[in-house]
């Protein structure tokens, strides 16, 4: 019997896996998954979910500008993401006289399509298994340094074999904290342009008051089309590129979605930590979740006084802002999730019967130590933790708490070449600043900086922060207002064109007192410093948590466990599937919304909930044309048990037959706590109807073009 509850208890531990939890890499499919899969309404083959020789559905999706996932939709090259995952290009392409991202934008045929200065999708290409020969150059004697320049090594040789010769972006990943490694095939496109996206009061509705809420009613979508050579290899951008034909596209769905129906999801997760143990949840709980939040509502509030005073700025910050924002929000509820369901005493209760297991006589050797090198580094590091999301708050938040140290690097190695040397690097030097002052307002850097500053210095008591701060901050009574001010009024950082007049004229001097490069420099220099004591507590908690994983498994053999998630590709899949009943939402059932609810949320001239007049005629008209649903309601955002995570905004949704039924884009606030600890009576995604999508494209923007290069399944 005790072995019965410690193997129970244990499994809490070790991601037990139902059918709706899970982020699954597409080559084990058909060993861990397809059952389960054709149980709840797969009606696909695992070949045509992944194969490296013919076309599947993995062909379709991309990993979009690195951050967020998109899905291929026509053959002619035609890219579905978020709103939100598109929101930096709409902005860029923007300006007050074409403001793309407030009112929107449709382009009326190919030649009016909008390239962003970069903006880039990846498609996979496959993937392998390469533990056997990575782990073939470690063994137990090395040090964690060794361990790692041993894998690096190999993972550079396996990375330019799959290349061919630069034709591919090879990978190489550990998966289980470095128990497993695997390589991944990529092949990116650069060539990518704006078809079009609805206006921000559509695409943004309820903006930060709604996100991560249910119930919703956000039309987060945009559209982008990837151009290629003529002969479909990837090409930078050139009048003369071709639309891309795909190796694989999605066909879309109008036949709605009802409860229970099987709902798939591929994706490119960015990061979850489900085996994060007991004393890490209690150091990101109060340590550095609540430093991160501080830290960045401090900054929104600061960038927010001047994006209400000019179209201009609001433009120029609002995709920083809309990142701080969606993180604070974040991870307020992860804070208070974590913290309402014990998820620290859950996992502290699975360590302690793991470790008496470790401890027993034929695992002590190599396991016995482990949880207790775990608990001494989270003990010794805490107010690290705090100390460093102060300051990742105000690296995430001021331009120029970062641009000094990254330029002037450059400008050092300018300032001391010769005249052949300076004319080499002149062109990239100004480029880059060209961007990086483009967008740049100094009332709200200024403001932005000394607050920052301010908080840190004040709040990072437990741990020594940057010295020239320190020393700042005593002189000043932790005031630092006026100091950046004068440095501003000093610096050769504060403007392009002072910049520009540095570069007619270096001088290394000039260059290594400048205030504002000093200050960059400490903050960026205590950001990546690490010492001998932190080295090596870092060393040994990468060797026990690897061991703890590893012990984990070897405990329960017979479970089947999913790594992860890094921004690979992965599949999740469930079904559609309602919270409670909920007085909010219009809906007969609560697993989706409709425009009904979405117009009821109207007010008129709020920057979160105004709608277009446009919309709302049209709503009263009762104008839905085909996308309707046969109950008669338009349709806007529904629910499915899924497990995403960030990353996976912009994810397609699809039924059993693999046909586009939504657009993945956020999850719900009671289950924030889902990246460290699945719970299958809470967590959802949150997704718009694919027929609200075309609703607005069609009806909405008359560009009905766009839909009919689509495969519509009706």
């Amino acid at each position: 019997m005790k072995k019965l509850i410690l193997f129970l208890t244990m499994s809490l531990m070790v991601l037990p896996v139902r059918a709706d939890e899970g982020m699954w890499f597409l080559m084990f499919i058909e060993r861990l998954n397809h059952r389960d899969m054709e149980k709840m309404g797969l009606q696909l083959t695992s070949e045509e979910i992944y194969s490296i020789n013919n076309h599947s559905l993995k062909d379709a999706i991309v990993q979009f500008d690195g951050g967020c996932t998109a899905e291929i939709i026509s053959k002619d090259g035609l890219v579905l993401t978020n709103h939100h995952c598109g929101y930096e290009a709409i902005a860029e392409l923007s300006s007050p006289e074409a403001n793309w991202l407030k009112n929107g934008f449709w382009a009326a045929n190919r030649e009016g399509e909008l390239k962003p200065k970069s903006l880039s999708v990846r498609f996979f290409v496959r993937m392998d298994d390469v533990s056997k020969r990575i782990l073939g150059k470690v063994n137990p004697s090395m040090t964690e340094a060794e361990r790692e320049k041993a894998i690096q090594q190999e993972s550079a040789v396996i990375e330019k074999e799959n290349s061919e010769n630069g034709k591919y972006v090879v990978s190489v990943r550990p998966f289980f904290q470095g128990n497993e490694y695997y390589y991944f095939v990529y092949q990116d496109y650069n060539d990518v342009r704006l078809v079009g996206n609805p206006p921000e009061s559509i695409g943004k509705f309820g903006g930060d008051t709604d996100n991560w809420e249910w119930p919703r009613h956000t039309g987060d979508f945009s559209m982008f089309r990837v151009y290629a050579n003529p002969d479909g290899s990837p090409a930078e951008y050139s009048p003369n590129n071709v639309p891309l034909k795909p190796k694989h596209y999605l066909p879309v769905s109008l036949k709605g979605v009802q409860e229970n129906d099987f709902a798939m999801i591929l994706g490119y997760p960015g990061r979850t930590n489900r085996w994060m143990p007991a004393a890490g949840i209690e150091q990101n709980v109060k340590f550095a979740y609540p430093a991160w939040v501080e830290s960045s509502k401090l900054g929104m509030d600061k960038m927010k006084v001047y994006m209400d005073k000019s179209d201009k700025v609001r433009l120029n910050y609002a995709s920083k802002y809309a990142q701080v924002a969606n993180y604070w929000k974040n991870r307020q509820g992860m804070i208070d999730a974590l913290t309402k369901h014990k998820t620290a005493a859950t996992k502290a209760k699975a360590e302690a019967d793991f470790n008496k297991w470790a401890n027993k006589p034929e695992n002590k050797a190599k396991y016995g130590d482990v949880i207790a090198t775990i608990n001494n580094y989270y003990a010794k590091t805490n107010e690290k933790a705090r100390q460093d999301n102060y300051l990742i708050g105000m690296l995430r938040t001021s331009a120029f708490a970062v641009t000094p140290y990254s330029l002037g690097r450059g400008l050092e190695q300018y300032t001391n070449a010769n005249e052949p040397g300076r004319a080499a690097m002149k062109e990239d030097l100004e480029a880059y600043i060209d961007e990086a002052y483009g967008t740049m307002y100094e009332p709200i850097e200024k403001d932005v900086l000394a607050a920052q500053l301010h908080l840190y210095a004040t709040k990072s008591t437990g741990y020594e922060i940057a010295p020239l701060v320190a020393k700042i901050g005593k002189e000043n009574n932790y005031d630092y207002t006026a100091y950046i001010n004068d440095a501003f009024a000093k610096s050769i950082f504060a403007s392009k064109e002072t910049l520009e007049a540095y570069m007619a004229n270096p001088n290394i001097e000039v260059l290594k007192n400048d205030p504002l490069y000093l200050l960059s420099t400490d903050l960026l220099n205590q950001y990546r410093a690490k010492s001998e004591e932190q080295q090596k507590l870092d060393a040994e908690y990468s060797k026990a948590f690897r061991l703890l994983v590893e012990g984990m498994r070897e405990a329960n053999p017979d479970a089947k466990y999913y790594p992860d998630a890094n921004s690979t590709l992965r599949l999740t899949y469930g079904k559609v599937r309602a919270l409670p009943k909920d007085k909010r939402n219009d809906a007969k059932k609560n697993y989706y919304t409709t425009m009904k609810g979405e117009v009821a949320k109207y007010k008129p001239n709020d920057e979160e909930f105004d709608l277009p007049k446009r919309l709302l005629d049209l709503y009263e008209q009762k104008d839905f044309g085909q996308y309707a649903d046969k109950a008669g309601y338009m349709p806007v955002n529904f629910l499915t048990d899924n497990d995403i995570t960030g990353g996976n905004s912009g994810s397609p949704v699809l039924n059993g037959k693999g046909e586009l039924i939504g657009l993945a884009f956020d999850g719900n606030i009671e289950a924030m706590a889902g990246d460290v600890i699945f719970d299958k009576d809470l967590q959802r995604t949150i997704n718009v109807d694919i027929r609200y999508v075309l609703w607005i494209i069609d009806k909405y923007s008359n560009a009905k073009h766009i839909v009919d290069e689509m495969t519509i399944v009706k």
